[in-house]
């Protein structure tokens, strides 16, 4: 199988590279047309140290007709790339955001449907077994009975070179609510609330902690806490936690579990060891095979676009300070 990173615009985009390379029956191919040729970082630089094939542009790459693409690009470059990779009919796996906006979104969606190619979301938390069996606990309601709240929690370290893309609200907030669109079958949100502050970043606009609340059409209400913060603060620093609560039981999740715990005199500092698998490789080794079954894996483009509005209304939110309703029905109009 053959599948392309297009771009390393991304800070995963080295990571998929290194991981798809390693995975046996994948012909890994890097375009990067857009990057410094001289920079090691980027594609090109990466290329060559993997020794795997480099398309210097976009229309050789395409010309390559790969099965498979991972859309690692500036956001407002994605539509343009994932429209071409339809038009490939290659399947695709994108970075959140899905777009810019929402119009280039929808048209994303609707170009893989009418290629009749999968349109995944790049949402690691949402592969895996363990997740599966949590929302399968979940929709059976025997034990959880319905489900009322949600609340969710990431904490991550705070980035060497802090940006608007790696702001707490713009990194964690999707993935959190992806495992909420999950779970709750694609129910549409009617109204966001959420504030945020930039104490950590001292950047505008880059925020380093956010508290996100939605309210859905089944009435109910997420909290999401997004912050950065020292690695091993927290049990979110561990990934993604969330707890479901019903009206007979809850159920808590969590990423990457903590098995192992101590003190380390080294460090001075805790220390916690983890026997989960990479969640980038379990999403890669999921989404190639669902490639070569011909199936989805994974929030699809649908659930993209709206995680991306409520994502939008958030950030209205903070800048206005009141809660923003959103239009309902949200679908998809073919």
């Amino acid at each position: 199988m053959k599948v392309a990173v297009l771009s390393f615009a991304h800070e995963r985009a080295a990571t998929y590279a290194q991981l798809l390379y390693d995975m046996p029956d994948v012909d890994l191919v890097i375009a990067d047309p857009d990057g410094s040729p001289d920079d090691p970082a980027r594609g090109r630089g990466t290329a060559r140290r993997l020794g795997s094939a480099y398309a210097g542009s976009w229309d050789e790459v395409f010309a390559l007709r790969p099965d498979a693409v991972i859309v690692t690009s500036e956001a407002d470059r994605r539509r343009e790339l994932v429209e071409r990779a339809a038009e490939a009919g290659a399947h695709v796996l994108c970075e959140h955001p899905l777009a810019a906006d929402e119009a280039d979104a929808e048209a994303m969606v609707r170009a893989c449907e009418k290629a009749g190619v999968q349109l995944s979301l790049a949402s690691p938390t949402c592969f895996g077994p363990a997740f599966a069996a949590v929302r399968r606990e979940i929709a059976d309601g025997e034990t959880l009975g319905r489900l009322t709240t949600i609340h969710g929690a990431y904490n991550r370290p705070r980035p060497a070179r802090p940006t608007a893309e790696s702001g707490a609200l713009a990194a964690a907030a999707p993935l959190l609510l992806d495992m909420v669109d999950a779970v709750l079958a694609g129910k549409p949100a009617e109204q966001v609330y959420a504030q945020a502050n930039s104490v950590l970043s001292e950047e505008p606009g880059v925020e380093s902690a956010a508290l996100v609340t939605v309210r859905y059409t089944d009435g109910t209400v997420v909290s999401i806490d997004c912050s950065w913060g020292p690695a091993d603060s927290s049990p979110a620093a561990a990934g993604p936690t969330m707890n479901f609560i019903g009206d007979r039981a809850s159920v808590e999740f969590t990423a990457s579990p903590r098995l192992l715990g101590g003190f380390d005199g080294g460090t001075s500092r805790e220390r916690w060891e983890t026997r989960e698998d990479d969640p980038y490789a379990v999403m890669l080794r999921e989404f190639i095979a669902a490639v070569r079954q011909g199936n989805g894996a994974g929030p699809d483009g649908t659930a993209g676009v709206r995680t991306l509005r409520i994502m939008q209304a958030a950030r209205a939110s903070v800048r206005t300070g009141r809660p923003v309703e959103l239009a309902v029905p949200q679908t998809v109009l073919p």
